[in-house]
């Protein structure tokens, strides 16, 4: 298994302040690809795909788990369909301010939004399973860059608060658990 990253369009300091703040709360991703957004399209699903597809550690029948930000999530949500349509499996897909992004699929989804109104709005398009708003609301950037620090609302009965990192967190235990720490 292996996990996809697909940022916006950002400075790519900011998706390894994302990745800090997941190692912040214990979690210690292994087999992580980041799409290298600063060379592509973020909204290319076929620049993704081909990116996958070139990357020898990612062979083609390993299942994926997409965690997508911004404008990246309109080309994780074409890559995740096309890894399907070519046999591959999506075991879960992770979409943070996709705002705007029709999001369905026949593997579990998962929104976080920077707001309860881009939560709300967004979740007409899809608010897929178990979701997350931040409370009180935090920048766009400040919810990839900083996870850790956005406190907010996860949705689910019953509603639970606590960090965008530590909701994530949760999210990757349950689809790729992580490495032990001994």
């Amino acid at each position: 298994m292996s996990i996809v990253i697909c940022p916006g369009i950002h400075n790519p300091e900011f998706t390894q302040g994302f990745l800090s703040g997941l190692e912040s709360e214990g979690y210690r991703a292994r087999n992580l690809h980041i799409f290298p957004a600063q060379n592509y399209s973020a909204v290319s699903a076929f620049h993704i795909l081909q990116f996958l597809s070139e990357d020898r550690q990612v062979p083609h029948h390993t299942p994926l788990v997409f965690i997508s930000f911004s404008a990246g999530v309109v080309g994780a949500i074409g890559a995740a369909w096309g890894w399907q349509l070519l046999g591959g499996q999506v075991k879960a897909f992770i979409a943070l301010d996709g705002w705007g992004v029709p999001l369905t699929g026949d593997f579990p989804i998962h929104r976080l939004s920077h707001d309860k109104f881009t939560y709300w709005s967004s979740a007409l398009l899809g608010s897929g399973e178990e979701s997350f708003y931040a409370k009180p609301p935090v920048s766009h950037l400040d919810l990839w860059r900083s996870p850790e620090i956005v406190q907010g609302v996860c949705i689910s009965s019953p509603t639970v608060r606590m960090s965008a990192a530590n909701f994530l967190v949760r999210l990757l235990t349950r689809y790729y658990p992580p490495l032990s720490s001994t």
